[in-house]
This record gives C-alpha cells, structure tokens and sequence, in this order.
C-alpha cells in the first residue's frame, strides 16, 4: 500500500512515503519535529494506525539532505511552513491524491508549521491534530487557523502542557487539548502512542468527510 515518492517542487526534490487505502476520503500529511524524517518510528506507527482505518497518509522529508545539515534550518519554520503548503498544493495535482480532503498531524516543532500553514491556507485544510507540538513557536498565526484542532500532550510533560494551553486560548477555532497521564514528551510508555493514534483517527475521521 505505501510507496516511496518523489516530490518535485520548483527548487528542489523531497522524499516521502504516500499511500492511499482504497475509497479513502481523507489524506494526512505528517510535518515531524526537528531532527526527524520520513522514517520517524513514532509518526510510522500513528501513520499506520490511520491508514489501517481509512485514511491516506503521506510522511514526508520537509528538507533535502543538505538543508538539514545546517541545523539552523531544523528550526525555520517559514521555510517548513513553504515547505508544507507546497507539498499539499502538489498533491492536488496527482490523480490518486487530488480529490482527498487534507490534514496535517504535526509533532514538537513540527506542529509549529502544521498550525502555520493551515492558518495560511484556510479552509482547506480541514483538521490538525499536534503530538507534544509546540504551537508557541505559531503563536501569530493561530487566531487565523480555521481547521479544528486537536492538541495532545503528555502528562508529565509539564512545561509543554503549559505552552498548549496558552495556545489554546489563542485559537478561535473548533479546539480541543487532551492531556494524556502518565506519558512524557516522546509517548515512548507503553500504550500511550496508541491512545494518541486513536484520538488522532478520531479527530481525523470526524473532521475529513
């Protein structure tokens, strides 16, 4: 079902995985945190989650090989927001992807851009779902996202919990944080990345219809 895919923007080439479960009605696009890539263990695992419930997923690198070299660059989120639009934009133009309707999951850092780009495209991108995101670092867009938006933190993620809520208020949006106990930033205790898949499909089910 998942296939490696060349992404051709205008400047440069970006790797992902896409895939497309049959009669899906939705697609979600991953933005990970600085550092990550397409190969992301976590976002693999949510991923996976989603597409065995419907729903077509695309992980994908928002930097060359070289871009991600200069570590600066890991934290640009204007260039991962660019980045993030164009990719949505260009799957409108596949035949396979063009009549799925979009959602960002974004991760730490990752969900930065998500938040920046879904306040920059408007209606449509049609839902965001943040993992442990830090929607701060989007703090002057967030009054203009208009997709409902889903913000999941750890319980012991204390200072992240604070910025999420703080967030929170922010957003004029349909909005939601779910704090779940007992996990820490990375969800690495047992069962606690699956709670995060289920709400995410829940959220994304809800929302990309």
């Amino acid at each position: 079902m998942e296939k490696e895919i060349i992404i051709a923007l205008k400047k440069v080439n970006l790797y992902g995985f896409l895939a497309v479960p049959e009669n899906a009605k939705g697609i979600v696009l991953f933005s990970h945190g600085s550092g990550s890539s397409r190969y992301s263990v976590r976002n693999n695992q949510v991923a996976d989650f989603l597409r065995k419930n419907g729903l077509a997923t695309l992980l994908f690198d928002l930097l060359t090989i070289e871009e991600d070299k200069i570590y600066e660059n890991r934290f640009d989120i204007s260039l991962l927001t660019k980045r993030l639009i164009a990719v949505t934009r260009w799957l409108k133009n596949r035949d396979d992807t063009k009549d799925l309707l979009p959602g960002y999951f974004g991760s730490s850092t990752g969900a930065a851009s998500a938040l920046r780009a879904a306040a920059k495209m408007g209606e449509e991108i049609r839902a965001v779902v943040s993992r442990g995101g830090r929607p701060d670092l989007a703090e002057e867009d967030l009054s203009a996202v208009t997709a409902p938006t889903l913000l999941i933190v750890g319980g012991e993620d204390l200072a992240v919990i604070t910025l999420n809520e703080i967030a929170l208020k922010e957003l004029t949006c349909e909005k939601e944080l779910k704090i779940i106990p007992g996990a820490t930033h990375l969800f690495e205790e047992p069962g606690k990345l699956e709670e995060v898949s289920q709400l995410a499909l829940d959220w994304f089910q809800r929302n990309l219809r």
